[in-house]
């Protein structure tokens, strides 16, 4: 059957050349991409453990694949995809829990020129109806069940409203279910590299500037953003990680964080596999596991988000004992406390680095390893040396130290765009005033320290941060609205200890109904196919929402009241 065919993005179009030719001249950017660095790894120590796949459901059996094995499975899954009729700029979409068959398919997809499409694999038939039929994805990859949900089942229903060329495939499968076809029968089971001209894959694989990754992020637009990276940007953006800490190949990390985040595509496929370290995927948190395989792994390093780092330290403390192997690990996504800080140096590692960052520029400032307790905690660093930031106020000039305004940034690993909406992506772009490239908008309002860092002070954008998910606050407004027992809602975050935000639904009911209950809202935002993670864990009722002159909301009022 033949594929639908996505827009090829024309990334000539997107990426300045003045800026790349500097760029590449720092050394940012490279004539290279990470499946060299990879095929490099493969050579240099063939038979070295490349990855661990800790199973939940099989604890005792878990996964190993050498470097040999692994480019054995790549190869052969980038073929399996040209037998699908997938080419050069289509999208491969992958819903799948940490595995080593999500790493193989996106460093398959690189082989072919094709587009890796990581989705978490908490979305569920509102969320992936709109990001495949925006990608027009050819082929869609997901779990037969994962912690208990049928995404398989999920599949079939959402393919209904697809175009009729797509092809979905579930892992774990023995027979169709629905139109969803077994992922191993057409994958594994058959060696496509036997019958697809090797040469072609060599011609089709991805060139440094293409587009390599799209990774679809929520925000305040109504719709989630597909943030577009190149093998340049991801490159950039995966040094933040190494190179703060000295990353070679014979460390090893652990990732703990879903793969198909920013952070856990970077730290859990990009940098290890193209640095030639192993790397042990966990599927499921859980912090005395996640203790207990750095012991048995030997694990160097780590990276997740604040609640990751709560709940392994308190482990730590359970257990009494430290991560003896573990140099360091990175935090990001949400401020740290500083108690927490210095029980994780106390307890847990001996180096904690902040870092601040997003889906569409990776890792921009961090702290150092020696920072001091109180710094790590008041901090989210400084710029990394290919990235630049700036904190202004409302006309655009600069803050003074101490001072608060809207953070901007530009540099190396800066995302080239969002996927067919250019529009997006020019409304947050502030044009530089010394011939150097456009300043994005991040959303997040900063203060600036004397130290030449910044610290994150809020948001500008109308966002919820819940355990270092984003909440889509627009889309979930827009679904409680149609409840026939609400006439206005508001979604604020409200602080939390461990998740560092909850989301709070602020509801005006409509008159003459017969009260309201958290409840029947979740059953409402379920019953929309609406990820669980998104749904708010509180309601507050009011008579009247605080409003502007020109009838918007006031949130900050609301949050001040309900904080």
């Amino acid at each position: 059957m033949t594929a639908p065919t996505a827009p090829f993005v024309d990334t000539d179009e997107l990426i300045d050349a003045e800026q790349a030719n500097r760029y590449r001249a720092e050394g940012w950017w490279r004539d290279r991409t990470y499946l060299d660095d990879f095929d490099d790894a493969v050579v240099a120590a063939p038979d070295k453990v490349a990855i661990v796949t800790h199973r939940s459901e099989a604890p005792d059996d878990p996964v190993v694949l050498s470097y040999r094995q692994l480019d054995r499975h790549v190869r052969r899954f980038a073929a399996a995809l040209v037998g699908l009729g997938v080419g050069p700029g289509q999208v491969v979409s992958v819903q799948l829990p940490n595995t080593w068959i999500f790493a193989a398919l996106s460093l398959a997809c690189g082989r072919i020129g094709a587009v890796v499409n990581p989705l978490v694999p908490i979305f569920r038939e509102r969320e992936l109806t709109f990001i495949l039929g925006r990608t027009e994805s050819p082929v869609v990859i997901v779990p037969s069940v994962f912690r208990g949900f049928d995404h398989a089942a999920m599949l079939d229903r959402v393919l209904v409203d697809l175009p009729a060329g797509t092809r979905g495939f579930a892992v774990g499968i023995e027979e169709p279910v629905g139109a969803v076809a077994p992922f191993e029968a057409h994958f594994v089971a058959r060696r496509w590299e036997d019958e697809v001209d090797p040469a072609r894959l060599e011609r089709d694989r991805l060139a440094p500037d293409a587009v390599a990754e799209l990774q679809f992020t929520s925000g305040t637009t109504g719709e989630p953003k597909g943030v577009m990276h190149t093998p340049n940007t991801i490159y950039a953006g995966t040094r933040a990680f190494s190179e703060t800490v000295g990353l070679t190949a014979s460390d090893s990390i652990i990732m703990p964080s879903t793969l198909a985040h920013q952070t856990g595509f970077l730290v859990g496929i990009i940098l290890p596999l193209a640095a030639g370290m192993k790397v042990v995927y966990q599927d499921v948190w859980d912090a005395e596991v996640f203790c207990r395989l750095v012991d048995d792994e030997a694990i160097t390093f780590s990276a997740g988000a604040t609640p990751f780092l709560t709940d392994i330290v308190a482990a730590c403390q359970r257990r009494g004992r430290r991560l003896a192997s573990m140099r360091s690990y990175l935090c990001a996504g949400a401020p740290i406390p500083s108690p927490l800080v210095q029980a994780t140096q106390d307890d847990a590692v001996d180096v904690l680095i902040a870092l601040w960052g997003m889906t569409e520029n990776g890792g921009v400032t961090l702290t150092r390893p020696g920072d001091p307790v109180e710094l790590v905690a008041d901090s989210d660093g400084t710029p990394v040396g290919w990235m630049e930031v700036r904190v202004v106020d409302d006309a655009g000039a600069e803050v003074p130290v101490g001072g608060v305004g809207r953070l901007l940034v530009r540099g190396a690993s800066q995302t080239i765009g969002y996927f067919k909406r250019p529009d997006l992506y020019r409304a947050q772009l502030s044009a530089a005033d010394d011939g150097g490239a456009a300043w994005f908008d991040t959303g997040d309002l900063a203060r600036r320290r004397p130290d030449g860092g910044i610290r994150i002070a809020g948001r500008t954008k109308d966002l919820v941060i819940r355990g270092g998910e984003n909440v889509p606050v627009v889309e979930v407004e827009a679904v409680l609205f149609g409840h026939p027992k609400v006439r206005e809602v508001a979604v604020i975050g409200y602080p939390d200890e461990r998740l560092g935000e909850r989301a709070c639904a602020v509801v005006v009911a409509d008159a003459g109904s017969d009260g309201l209950e958290l409840a029947e809202l979740t059953a409402w935002l379920d019953g929309a196919g609406m990820a669980k993670q998104f749904w708010p864990e509180r309601l507050e009722l009011v008579e009247a929402m605080p409003k502007t002159p020109s009838g918007k909301i006031q949130k900050f009022a609301l949050r001040e009241r309900f904080s």
